[in-house]
């Protein structure tokens, strides 16, 4: 499923959209103990055409709306790639990456300000330092993975934002950090992987981009994946590689969904089945979303 996408008028679907989101925004209630731990989120970040999209917009709104506004936000983004783990720069207005090319100059203008994130970044090291070595950057800001999904999520830049890297290509590795900082969601921290369900970017025809037609590697894949969450089969999603209909074209490379790994590891339970909260595609890959509580 996906919506009509006016590229004509860069990031014009978001600019529709931010006014009412932002009233919107302003009522939304923030979460407090008695709501419990918040779920850990898996999330599709598209790329600088996602503000195009005004579907797509409404479901990434839809879905922060319909949760209590988190105290802060950690995401992990298929953008960064480092080890040991590394923290970004947590001062207010951290500095926005426009880790990408060839969009329009508008996309290099965005400014996404968020408050101060260092009582989160204290935190973060307290979970992981005792047992990896932990990096904190003084000047790392956001990469697109992480703001431009927020930005729709919550527009009104009012959560403090912390990324962090990721350090391994190993999903058994990635689930243990997950558990690692699973204590984080009882604390009113909302856990964000952010990637895309299928990445197969060198593989998408014109027709599939423009969405005439539908990879059948992209599809098959997200078939896959989502059979896989319902059983709640980390395993079998583990080995990816070798098993996924659609591999190699649906990730040439591994880090779009790598970053799923950290959200079942930040869950109560990985291995609970996954209802998914956003699905469809988009340019021809898919947008499967998850929360797992």
């Amino acid at each position: 499923m996906s919506s009509p996408v006016d590229l004509s008028a860069p990031a014009g679907a978001y600019d529709a959209f931010l006014p009412a989101a932002v009233q919107t925004s302003r009522e939304q209630r923030l979460w407090s103990p008695a709501d419990g731990a918040l779920p850990s989120l898996y999330l599709g970040h598209g790329a600088p055409p996602l503000l195009d999209d005004p579907l797509w917009i409404d479901q990434l709104f839809a879905w922060g709306q319909g949760l209590p506004k988190p105290k802060a936000i950690l995401i992990v983004s298929a953008h960064w790639e480092q080890a040991p783990i590394s923290l970004s720069a947590h001062g207010a207005n951290t500095p926005l990456v426009y880790d990408f090319g060839g969009f329009a100059r508008r996309f290099f203008t965005l400014q996404y300000n968020t408050p101060d994130a260092g009582t989160l970044a204290a935190t973060v090291r307290s979970k992981l330092a005792d047992t990896t070595p932990v990096h904190q950057h003084t000047t790392r800001g956001l990469d697109h993975g992480a703001w431009i999904p927020l930005m729709i999520m919550y527009p009104l830049g009012d959560v403090p934002v912390l990324q962090l890297s990721m350090p391994t290509e190993d999903p058994a590795a990635l689930v243990a950090i997950g558990g690692r900082l699973r204590e984080l969601r009882e604390e009113g921290v909302l856990i964000v992987g952010s990637g895309f369900m299928t990445h197969g970017l060198p593989y998408l025809t014109q027709d599939a981009v423009m969405g005439r037609t539908l990879p059948g590697w992209s599809a098959d894949f997200d078939q896959w994946a989502a059979e896989a969450l319902a059983q709640g089969d980390v395993e079998t999603l583990a080995r990816f590689r070798s098993q996924a209909p659609g591999m190699p074209y649906a990730h040439p490379t591994a880090e779009h969904f790598l970053p799923l790994f950290v959200t079942l590891g930040a869950a109560g339970n990985p291995e609970k089945p996954v209802d998914t909260t956003i699905e469809g595609f988009a340019f021809g890959l898919s947008k499967r979303s998850i929360a797992v509580s």
